[in-house]
């Protein structure tokens, strides 16, 4: 460890390639380190401190397991915040005097961002009859595929889900769905596709995961609240997976969640899975700040190495603990890459067409890259959003009245959806492509709503807003 911290000072960084989560030498390149700080000394600190802080101690605990185990399990969902993740020279040490994120115990996380990453994760379609610990686990389709860019300058983390079926085209191959990429050619052909779709972003790292991972998750912390919005039932042979859930919330053990993230038999296929995905990720990230799992943090350590395969390093992953420490809900922001279902008279198998003016604003608005659209999206008048309007209120009608009264506001470009089946206490703005300045906008004009920073609403809107019942206060008010 030590040795590794000393060459890093020196050695030239390297390319992305395949590693084992529990076998794989640290990348040395990405870190720099005191040299007044050892093993040792950091041990110390952790003797002397730890008793008078014992509630740091704990909350600092659980914090690192939720980095390590939501990256795991986000990754076999299709959502996360995957925050045990590799990183290239983006990784410094605490420099002398430096105030840290927490004192006592946490001081022996001696590592920090020094700038934003991005960061590939899949979950992998394991092959059947495989064995466990094979490199065969790691071989078939990326079942999800998410972006991530962890940026230390404004402490926020921005989620891109990719849909599997995303049309793109595979060097060697041809065009087909985005999820081919790791079967031809792994984690980098995989990196490599992505980069080329999102107008050659920088993808610093990977990270991939089993699906077999995700059961065995949600059970050790206990099961997972979620809202099944409809029955869902159906039965795959083919993936050998039986769904059966009925409608309201209901708290999912490891097998119910797995087939509520993949049921795909509805109009929506792949992308409303994306969007349940998104919804369990949510769920999974309260569950995991309950303290009432940390006792089983060495368990779920143990599943997540068992299955993983990144390029991470030691050093990394504390840096990236230390990053997550004072991370909030709203610090974290999900969007769908916008597109379409292609026609079934286009081509002969089913895609997700990506729409490139929908791709330059997230790419813009996420992960910091000057487009040439970039003019023309922000002169556009909020007027003419697409704005999807969606009671979810005990009184009939209220989705009407307000599409009213945004009318009456001068926007030309809003309809009705068919109720939400929950009802929710406060108002929702839904980025459902990612346009997060437009919400905000709305959001004034409005006077009410929570932005969620995440594609769960109406596929067709730019934005959905899900009127709560603080929209009928407000109306009672302004009468």
């Amino acid at each position: 460890m030590e040795e590794g911290i000393k060459q890093s000072q020196t050695s030239p960084d390297h390319e992305m390639s395949k590693g084992s989560g529990n076998q794989q030498e640290p990348r040395t390149d990405a870190v720099d380190d005191d040299s007044d700080t050892s093993p040792q000394s950091q041990t110390s600190d952790v003797a002397n401190e730890v008793s008078p802080q014992r509630n740091s101690l704990g909350r600092r605990l659980l914090w690192i397991a939720v980095f390590i185990i939501t990256a795991t399990v986000s990754a076999t969902v299709g959502a996360t915040l995957a925050l045990i993740t590799p990183l290239s020279p983006i990784v410094a040490s605490q420099t002398p005097g430096e105030k840290t994120a927490t004192e006592g115990w946490g001081r022996g996380f001696q590592y920090r961002l020094a700038r934003p990453v991005n960061i590939l994760v899949m979950g992998i379609d394991r092959l059947h009859n495989s064995p466990d610990n094979s490199p065969d686990n790691f071989t078939g389709n990326s079942d999800t595929m998410l972006l991530l860019r962890l940026d230390p300058t404004d402490h926020s983390v921005k989620m891109l889900s990719i849909p599997r079926d995303t049309r793109v085209e595979i060097p060697g191959v041809g065009f087909n769905k985005i999820n081919q990429a790791n079967v031809n050619g792994g984690a980098a052909l995989s990196a490599r596709v992505v980069s080329r779709t999102l107008n050659n972003v920088q993808i610093d790292r990977y990270v991939r995961v089993t699906t077999d991972a995700f059961r065995e998750l949600v059970d050790l912390v206990g099961g997972i609240e979620v809202f099944v919005p409809r029955q869902m039932s159906y039965v795959d042979e083919t993936q050998k997976l039986k769904i059966d859930l009925s409608p309201g919330w209901q708290t999912l053990n490891g097998d119910q969640a797995e087939q509520f993230a993949r049921f795909r038999n509805d109009k929506n296929g792949d992308i409303g899975r994306v969007q349940r995905q998104q919804a369990l990720l949510k769920s999974l990230r309260q569950r995991l700040t309950n303290p009432a799992v940390l006792p089983r943090l060495p368990q779920l350590i143990r599943v997540m190495w068992k299955y993983v395969d990144t390029n991470l390093s030691l050093e990394e992953t504390l840096a990236l603990a230390n990053f997550g420490i004072n991370l909030e809900q709203d610090d974290f922001k999900m969007v769908l890459l916008p597109g379409r279902f292609s026609d079934p008279q286009e081509y002969i198998a089913s895609y997700w067409i990506l729409d490139s003016e929908g791709r330059d604003r997230i790419m813009r608005q996420y992960f910091g890259q000057e487009t040439t659209l970039a003019s023309v999206e922000e002169s556009r008048s909020l007027s003419t959003l697409r704005i999807a309007i969606q009671n979810a209120t005990e009184q009939p009608g209220i989705a009407y009245r307000v599409s009213e009264y945004l009318a009456a506001k001068g926007f030309v470009n809003v309809y009705v959806v068919n109720d939400w089946p929950d009802r929710e206490r406060q108002t929702q703005i839904i980025v459902q492509q990612g346009d997060l300045t437009k919400a905000a906008a709305l959001k004034r004009v409005l006077g009410v709503g929570h932005i969620e920073a995440a594609s769960i609403g109406d596929l067709e809107s730019e934005i959905t807003l899900r009127v709560g019942e603080d929209w009928l206060d407000t109306m009672k008010n302004v009468q």
